[in-house]
């Protein structure tokens, strides 16, 4: 399925068109490398779910809705529709258009100021970059927030971006990771898909992931995910390497 762009959101500076093929990069380090990395973006890259909640929490208190712990385990991963379905149910008077336009612009704004930088994630983002690895974000947030943080990233560390605007089933549907690998495919000629990670904090994710047909490594933030053969647990991404993420993919390709 092609790649919806947002009207109105610029394309992040440094970032490929993702709707346009091209050959694969040249120049890859020694040494077992994964041949792509895609990454989730909400608590596995940053850690904007606390941003998230205080936005969310304001709007379900200020319709006299109570917030609660499980509310907000619940939000975690999912598409922004289904969330503010969630909030909807909650209390919230407010349309789902509304909500995840007030929600985001709240994120945004913090982003701007601020990259909440999960441990080790912009180590592994350098390191790929440097070994020439190419990497995708794959994030139901939508393109305004996604776009923002590509923008803070040096030049070429992402090749393209897929939102939670740009398909139409989110998380746990592997429709985004499909997305993504046929974009890679399509800009990489020769891509091992069986090669490929993904990288994610949450079960929808993973889930989105591991049915996409991906090794996928899970590094747990606010929740923590059952252990599942379909993927890997980290603790953190911190003092990882891209070898590693090779280690993932061979041993799932291995096992099957």
């Amino acid at each position: 399925m092609p790649l919806r762009p947002t009207p109105g959101v610029p394309h992040p500076p440094g970032l490929s068109d993702p709707t346009t093929a091209a050959d694969g990069a040249s120049g890859r380090g020694a040494g077992p490398l994964p041949s792509a990395v895609f990454w989730d973006m909400d608590g596995t890259l940053v850690d904007t779910e606390p941003l998230w909640n205080a936005s969310q929490r304001a709007l379900v208190e200020q319709d006299g809705g109570r917030w609660t712990t499980e509310l907000a385990h619940s939000l975690v991963g999912q598409a922004l529709d289904h969330g503010a379905r969630l909030l909807q149910d909650a209390g919230v008077t407010l349309g789902v258009g509304e909500i995840i336009e007030h929600t985001m612009t709240d994120v945004v704004r913090a982003v701007r100021r601020t990259v909440p930088w999960r441990p080790g994630a912009r180590e592994m983002l350098a390191a790929l970059r440097h070994a020439e690895v190419p990497c995708a974000l794959v994030t139901m947030s939508h393109a305004p927030l996604a776009a923002v943080f590509a923008e803070s990233l040096p030049a070429g560390t992402l090749e393209f971006l897929v939102t939670g605007d740009m398909v139409l089933r989110g998380k746990p549907d592997p429709e985004p990771y499909t997305t993504a690998l046929g974009v890679m495919a399509r800009r990489h000629a020769g891509l091992d898909p069986s090669a490929c990670v993904a990288v994610e904090d949450s079960l929808p994710g993973l889930r989105s992931a591991a049915g996409a047909g991906l090794a996928t490594v899970a590094v747990p933030h606010v929740m923590a995910v059952p252990d599942d053969p379909r993927w890997e647990q980290w603790t953190t991404l911190a003092g990882r390497t891209p070898g590693q993420l090779a280690q993932v993919a061979a041993r799932r390709s291995a096992a099957s």
